[in-house]
């Protein structure tokens, strides 16, 4: 659906705003899994929706696009209808109300590198955040993306300086065609699954980074992503390329202000680490209670490369996020660290981490942890495959769920592929509940139950918390907090 204008006396139809029924689209995925539809039905009804190759045409077109982005948005059209619906998703979605979901949202705001150019009543999301401030004082440079577009990009000197590319996609396909086309969505290919092709036909801003041989960035970098209102879907696209010898940590950080309705979020980030570099990715998501989040992840290391996935998946009502490492060089190695919170009756916390090995003396950790109460549901999912010929290969899995209360479930479904002989995998689980015992032993100390029980929960995610720069674990910290104030712990 076009949102139309009038203009000396005509209507015509303007870049504004496209609109689909998602219900439509999640209940036909659905019924799909399920082989209810065939592929021609199936098709029908996601055209009737609204999602056809005239829409996708018009966002390519209102992009100004390159041939081959059009042709490539197509063929993910093409493959989100052929696609088998993923076993992971949960049937619940299809009672939720996101009929007539903007997909495509333009900010009334051109692109700038000063917040003073943004409007007040956009400027003021990020001054909550306190980000202006935040990339003063940490950051070496910033992407801010509003809805669909961005709207501030801002790179420090010294980065220019040292040959750092950093700026939104549809930048980066314009300036720098032919290394954008050399890797976009070749880390993580729309084939992959139902979600990624969609996320492939509709992708709209994001972050695209570069970083030359040998350059060491020594302050961090952000994109910034806000849905600023409801019934939105955001598509954003974060690139990141470490070339040899090289070192970046990117934060993400996403949030969205208390909606009546819902929103929908299907986001990819590709990260590429060649030989002998090190790329950190810190996420800290935080969208408010009525987004439904998929978020597509997926690394590449080289030969003595490092991927770091530290992630902190604390809002949305319904969550899908498996950061993974492609571990393609001998000796390279990744870690991912996650901790995601289901605080409430209804809350679907899908989370986990996946680690191909698939070169000699290669290493791999993970570490997730779930925290659960109110009724909120936590799954962990993840997969360590070692492929014959990946010897010395050493992986290490630890996932843990604490429950508050009696109504939280915690899942854990581990998949573990071993196919050298050579190889060291170990993988261990724990469920817990909160501890009397613990919380006798403080508050017999004089620290009141409320405090106790928010002291006992941030020591159990110390491990993740350590690895957050100060002012982000600061602010997890207070996030936790309020979380827990609804157990009546200390806000």
């Amino acid at each position: 659906m076009f949102f139309n204008t009038v203009k000396d006396g005509n209507v015509e139809m303007t870049e504004e705003k496209l609109s689909l029924d998602m219900n439509e689209i999640l209940n036909a995925s659905i019924e799909a899994k399920y082989e209810k539809l065939n592929q021609s039905e199936f098709h029908r009804r996601i055209v009737e929706s609204g999602l056809s190759r005239g829409t996708i045409e018009e966002i390519s077109k209102i992009k100004k696009e390159p041939e081959w982005m059009l042709r490539l948005r197509l063929k993910s059209l093409e493959l989100f209808e052929k696609l088998p619906t993923p076993n992971w998703l949960p049937d619940i979605l299809g009672t939720l109300n996101v009929s007539n979901l903007e997909l495509y949202i333009k900010p009334d705001v051109e692109q700038t590198n000063s917040w003073d150019q943004i409007p007040k009543e956009i400027r003021e999301y990020y001054d909550v955040l306190g980000i202006p401030e935040s990339e003063k004082k940490y950051l070496g440079g910033l992407v801010a993306v509003f809805e669909s577009e961005p709207i501030y990009s801002n790179v420090k000197e010294e980065l220019t300086k040292k040959g750092v590319i950093m700026m939104p996609p549809e930048e980066a396909m314009r300036r720098y065609p032919d290394v954008f086309k050399e890797y976009f969505t070749k880390i993580f290919p729309v084939s992959d699954h139902k979600f990624a092709a969609l996320h492939g036909a509709l992708w709209s801003g994001g972050v695209f980074v570069y970083v030359p041989k040998n350059v060491k960035i020594t302050t961090p970098v952000e994109g910034f992503f806000i849905i600023g209102s409801e019934m939105e879907g955001q598509f954003e696209h974060t690139l990141v390329v470490a070339d040899e010898g090289s070192y970046i940590h990117f934060i993400e950080g996403c949030s969205a202000p208390q909606l009546k309705k819902y929103s929908f979020h299907d986001g990819m980030v590709e990260l590429y680490a060649k030989k002998n570099s090190r790329i950190k990715f810190t996420t800290i998501q935080n969208w408010s209670k009525n987004v439904i989040n998929f978020n597509n992840k997926r690394a590449w290391a080289d030969e003595n490369a490092t991927i770091e996935w530290v992630e902190g998946s604390l809002g949305s009502r319904y969550s899908f996020v498996y950061p993974s490492t492609i571990l393609r060089g001998q000796n390279a190695s990744s870690t991912s660290l996650v901790v995601t919170l289901a605080s409430g009756e209804g809350e679907w916390k899908d989370s986990g981490s996946k680690m191909i090995h698939a070169a000699p003396y290669t290493k791999s950790k993970i570490v997730n942890k779930n925290i659960g109460f109110g009724g909120g549901v936590n799954i962990y999912r993840g997969l360590v495959k070692v492929n014959k010929g990946a010897k010395g290969s050493k992986a290490f899995v630890k996932c843990d769920s604490l429950m508050l209360d009696e109504k939280t479930k915690a899942y854990t479904f581990p998949h573990n592929q071993v196919l050298e002989d050579d190889a060291d995998v170990a993988h261990e689980a724990h469920t817990f509940r909160m501890s009397e015992d613990q919380l006798f032993y403080l508050m017999n100390r004089g620290i009141d139950e409320k405090e106790a029980t928010s002291m006992l929960v941030l020591g159990f995610i110390d491990e993740i918390m350590k690895e957050l720069p100060f002012e982000y674990a600061t602010m997890l910290n207070k996030v936790i907090k309020l979380e827990l104030d609804k157990l009546g712990a200390v806000a």
